[in-house]
């Protein structure tokens, strides 16, 4: 555990890929077979589920540290982070040295079992066992703990980038390790030997190939190579998906690699209609037979653990295909863009299924022309366009010149601050979650919308400050405030929702920028955004 959190602090202290591929290494040439592989296991996002209460953690951290529950929720607000504060609350009850040291280390994969163990266990056992661990951990061990139990493990590191450290570590090929990464493994299930090290691994019917991921296209798109040499289709907002025909079975893998499968029922008969030995690589999306319907619709699916029959009708998903990854079993990603995309046509014309569809090419001879296809863009209920280069091989994670992505400019509205709540980790003592405001029909303003990117760290401190001299009450870490500071909200799309008082919700928020030139009374309406729907 202690060399796990040595680990997690070497790589919160830099952003330099070096330094942190340098630090990985490391600890993959020290660490015991069992925590190397629960090492690549959270970095690979697969953290066990919560087994402890967070109410209670707080609870059990205040009543360690001998201080009130409001003082702890304070200091919580101000630091902003839950594992960090019980970790700077509480303390060890002794710090051993030398050879006690050595014999009451505790190893990262002894934790995690235990952890997991603690599901079935009852409250006094769990707080006997993690007040335990509190009183032995140093606080960064302490920390990294904490992270572990709450579920906020994070440690900024890229899938790339740990592939790339197993390769420089094993002297194997970094996309064939990213390959073995992919999948339904599990470190309970898993030896590092097996995943990494093994010459040859048992053939995983379900196992997904890594996304090739796209640029986007800043500026104009002359920059980046003529027109001819590219393949450009419509960039669809739905779920980056690969649906997998093996064995007889179809599997379903999201680009967040969880398998989805059932989620999907519509899509089963793919299993009957499409040759074995099929990986397709596409977008899922709402579709009524005639057209693609609008994101909120399939936000409807996500989520659900069970999918009734009514959701299947109002919400019914097709599966959009745009590339060919796989082809009677034979991996066929070193082929060029337009290889696959003919071999893709090819096994669409011959296995027609009223659920799978194939995406539109936009053939032009000009950037201008295309520029006007990707202006109507929205009317297809698409974000704007892909750009493929023809002679590119689908690689692994992104390759710049390869594939861009070239959006629309997103919907901008200007609206009134009403509300601000601090931050979370270094952001803590700012106030820098906003929720924002338009104007109604009767002249008040409604809240319709939260964000909190956007802004420099400079402009962060200016609102922070306006915050502090403007306060008109306080709900614990939130304050409404003097509704006079007016920005510019940019969002990718816009739904109407029962769920707000404004009727509608924004889809990816963000601030542009404070309209220092605009007064409150300028901002947008209600009336304004409805007109979007």
């Amino acid at each position: 555990m202690k060399a796990f959190a040595d680990l997690f602090e070497a790589l919160d202290q830099t952003t330099k890929t070096k330094v942190r591929l340098d630090a990985l290494v490391r600890y993959f040439k020290t660490a015991p077979a069992d925590d190397a592989v629960w090492c690549i296991a959270l970095l690979t996002h697969r953290r066990p589920k919560r087994t402890v209460n967070t109410r209670l953690l707080r609870e059990w951290a205040s009543e360690e540290a001998g201080i009130p529950l409001w003082l702890f929720e304070n200091t919580y607000h101000i630091v902003g982070d839950l594992a960090e504060t019980i970790a700077l609350v509480t303390q060890p009850v002794y710090r051993p040295s030398g050879r006690e040291a050595e014999k009451n280390t505790v190893s990262l994969s002894q934790v995690m079992h235990e952890l997991m163990a603690l599901g079935d266990a009852d409250e006094t056992a769990k707080r006997s066992y993690i007040t335990r661990r509190w009183s032995t951990l140093d606080q960064t061990e302490r920390l990294v703990f904490n992270k572990l139990i709450t579920g906020g493990f994070r440690m900024g590191v890229s899938a790339r980038n740990l592939t790339k450290a197993l390769a420089l570590y094993t002297g194997k090929d970094v996309n064939a390790l990213a390959h073995r990464l992919m999948g339904n493994w599990a470190p309970t299930t898993t030896d590092f030997e097996a995943l990494v090290m093994a010459d040859d691994t048992v053939a995983d019917a379900s196992k997904p190939y890594p996304f090739f991921l796209a640029y986007p296209v800043e500026g104009e798109p002359e920059t980046i190579g003529r027109v001819d040499e590219f393949i450009a289709e419509d960039k669809w907002d739905g779920i980056r998906a690969q649906v997998i025909v093996r064995s007889g079975e179809l599997f379903i893998w999201s680009r967040g690699e969880e398998l989805v499968t059932d989620k999907y029922p519509e899509l089963a008969g793919l299993a009957g209609s499409l040759p074995d030995g099929t990986v397709l690589d596409g977008e899922l999306v709402c579709h009524n037979g005639s057209d693609v319907l609008p994101f909120a619709l399939l936000q409807t699916r996500i989520g659900r653990k069970t999918v009734s029959k009514k959701l299947l009708v109002e919400a019914p998903v097709k599966l959009i295909a745009y590339d060919l990854l796989e082809l009677g079993g034979r991996d066929i990603r070193s082929l060029s863009q337009h290889e696959r995309r003919s071999l893709l046509e090819t096994l669409h014309a011959a296995h027609a299924s009223e659920v799978l569809l194939l995406s539109r090419l936009w053939v032009s001879t000009s950037w201008d022309a295309l520029k006007e296809v990707r202006a109507t863009a929205r009317e297809r209920q698409s974000e704007g366009l892909m750009l493929k280069h023809r002679d590119a091989p689908y690689e692994v994670g992104r390759k710049r010149g390869a594939w861009w992505k070239w959006k629309l400019d997103p919907f901008t509205v200007d609206a009134v601050m009403i509300y601000a709540m601090r931050g979370h980790g270094r952001r803590a003592n700012l106030y820098t979650d906003y929720t924002f405001a338009v104007w109604n029909a009767d002249g008040e303003l409604v809240p319709f919308t939260k964000a909190y990117s956007g802004l420099t760290d400079q402009e962060f401190a200016e609102v922070d400050r306006f915050v502090k001299a403007n306060t008109l009450e306080r709900f614990g870490p939130v304050r409404s405030v003097k509704p006079q500071m007016v920005f510019e909200l940019a969002f990718e799309g816009i739904a109407r929702s029962t769920r707000h008082k404004s009727g509608i919700a924004l889809r990816f928020p963000r601030m542009v920028r404070i309209r220092y030139d605009k007064k409150p009374e300028d901002a947008g309406s209600l009336e304004e955004l409805e007109g979007l729907l």
